[in-house]
C-alpha cells in the first residue's frame, strides 16, 4: 500500500479552531451555589482500606485491565518503568483479593511507559502491548500463550518489536480498536517530545508479521497523556479522543475517523475544550446521566475539568471546573463510576505531587438544584506521592466499585482501595 498524503494542521490553525469553537467554562461555585470544601473529608467514619497487590518492584507506572485467563475476573497488566519490566497479575477472586496476587513478567522493555491487554492476532488469547519512551523508542508486543495453564510461565510469552515504531519517537500511551474495518484490531498510539504524534498502526492480514504494520500519523503533539477510541459522532466507526499535556496546542480534542476505506486519509480535528493548565489523563463516559457521552479530564492546575456534551452532531461542549482542595496533590488521572451506590455517576481521581497530601479521592454528585459535585472525599491517606491511572472494579464482590491504581515514587507499588460502600 502506498503511503497516503496527510494534512497536519499548523499550530496557528489549531489555536484558531480552538478560539472559534466557543464553549462556556462554568466554575463549580456557580453551579452548586457554594464553593467546594477547602479540605478532603471522609464523608463518613468509614475509611477505604488499602490492599497491596505487589510492592516488590520500583516505578509502577500505570495499570490496565483485561481477563487474561478467561475466568470472568479483571486481571491487571502493569508497566514498571524503573525496572524495565511488564508484569501481568492474575486476579485470585474476591476471597483472596486483599493479598498478594500471582504474577508473571511477560517481557523486559527498558523505559516502558505503558502496557495494555489486547488479542492482537485474534487467536483468543490476550497479548500485551508495551510502549517505551526514553532512548528505547519502540512499541513491543508480548504474544500470550493459548494454553491457560502456561499463563504464569514467563517463557511462554514471546516478545517482538513492531518494526514501524522502532526509533520513531518516545512512545507514551496506546489503545486498541478496529480503526479501518480490515484485518481485525489496530493500535492507536501517542508519543512525546520532538517529532511526536498521535496516530494509528494499521494491522496487516497476518498480525504476527511485525514488519508489515503501517504507521499513519494524524496530529502532532507535545506530550500524549490519553488516547481513547470512541464513536463520538455515532457513524459506526471508532474516533479518537485524546489529551495533549504540554505545548501551544495542549488540551482535550477528538479526531474524526473518515470511515472505512478512508481511514488512511486526513482526520478532522474537533476541540473539546480550552486547556486549564496542563491536561493529564481523561475518561470518557456519561458523567451527568443525560444519555450523552462526556469527557472528564485531570489538570495539573489542581483541578478536574468536566466537558459536558450539549449536542450530539455536531458535537458541542460546556465545561465545569472542579478545583481540588488544598490537602490534595495535583490531579493525574480520573475515573467515572457510581461509588456511593446512589444511582448517579461520581468522579474518582488520583494525584501526583501528593507527598504528605491525599493522593486518591472522589467527588460525589449532588442534584438538589442542578448537576454539581459535592465536597471531595478521601480514599487514600497521606502515604504515597505519585499515583497514576485509576481503574474502578468490584474486586471483593460486595456490590460496590473499588479503585485500583499504582504509586511510582515511594514504593507503594500496585494497590487497590476497598470501597466501604459510602451512602449520601
Amino acid at each position: 500500500m502506498k503511503g497516503p498524503v496527510r494534512t497536519f494542521l499548523s499550530s496557528s490553525q489549531r489555536r484558531a479552531k480552538l478560539v472559534v469553537a466557543a464553549f462556556s467554562c462554568v466554575v463549580l461555585c456557580a453551579l452548586s451555589g457554594g464553593c467546594p470544601a477547602v479540605s478532603i473529608t471522609t464523608g463518613t467514619s468509614q475509611a477505604w482500606v488499602r490492599h497491596t497487590i505487589d510492592a516488590s518492584r520500583d516505578g509502577a507506572d500505570g495499570v490496565r485491565l483485561g481477563d487474561v485467563n478467561r475466568d470472568g475476573l479483571s486481571d491487571l497488566v502493569v508497566a514498571w518503568e524503573e525496572e524495565g519490566e511488564i508484569v501481568v497479575y492474575v486476579n485470585p477472586g474476591a476471597a483472596l483479593a486483599s493479598g498478594t496476587w500471582q504474577s508473571v513478567r511477560v517481557g523486559r522493555l527498558r523505559n516502558v511507559e505503558d502496557a495494555l491487554f489486547v488479542d492482537l492476532d485474534g487467536d483468543g488469547a490476550l497479548d500485551v502491548v508495551g510502549c517505551a519512551e526514553g532512548d528505547t523508542k519502540r512499541v513491543a508486543v508480548m504474544w500470550g500463550p493459548q494454553q491457560p495453564s502456561r499463563l504464569l510461565d514467563a517463557g511462554a510469552w514471546v516478545a517482538e518489536t513492531l518494526t514501524a515504531t522502532d526509533g520513531m519517537m518516545r512512545w507514551m500511551f496506546a489503545t486498541a480498536a478496529d480503526i479501518d474495518g480490515r484485518n481485525g484490531i489496530d493500535l492507536v498510539l501517542g508519543g512525546k517530545d520532538g517529532n511526536a504524534a498521535i496516530g494509528w498502526l494499521e494491522a496487516p492480514a497476518d498480525a504476527r508479521d511485525v514488519s508489515s504494520w503501517q504507521w499513519h500519523p494524524l496530529r502532532s503533539v507535545s506530550w500524549t497523556m490519553s488516547v481513547v477510541a470512541h464513536d463520538l459522532d455515532a457513524d459506526g466507526d471508532e474516533d479518537i479522543v485524546a489529551s495533549d499535556r504540554k505545548g501551544a496546542d495542549r488540551g482535550v480534542f477528538w479526531l474524526e475517523n473518515p470511515g472505512p476505506g478512508f481511514a488512511t486519509l486526513s482526520w478532522r480535528e474537533h476541540p473539546i475544550g480550552l486547556p486549564t493548565g496542563n491536561m493529564m489523563f481523561i475518561d470518557v463516559g456519561d458523567a451527568d446521566d443525560d444519555g450523552r457521552v462526556d469527557v472528564l479530564a485531570a489538570s495539573e492546575a489542581r483541578s478536574l475539568v468536566l466537558y459536558r456534551r450539549l449536542t450530539e452532531v455536531p458535537t458541542s461542549w460546556s465545561s465545569v471546573l472542579l478545583p481540588l482542595p488544598d490537602n490534595a496533590g495535583t490531579a493525574k488521572a480520573v475515573r467515572l463510576g457510581d461509588f456511593d451506590l446512589d444511582g448517579r455517576t461520581d468522579a474518582a481521581f488520583t494525584c501526583e505531587n501528593a507527598r504528605n497530601f491525599v493522593g486518591v479521592g472522589w467527588l460525589p454528585v449532588s442534584r438538589i438544584a442542578n448537576f454539581s459535585y459535592g465536597p471531595a472525599r478521601r480514599v487514600s491517606d497521606e502515604e504515597g506521592s505519585k499515583f497514576d491511572l485509576v481503574q474502578a472494579v468490584d474486586l471483593d464482590n460486595d456490590g460496590d466499585l473499588d479503585l485500583i491504581t499504582c504509586e511510582e515514587s515511594v514504593g507503594l507499588g500496585v494497590v487497590w482501595y476497598e470501597n466501604p460502600t459510602l451512602t449520601p
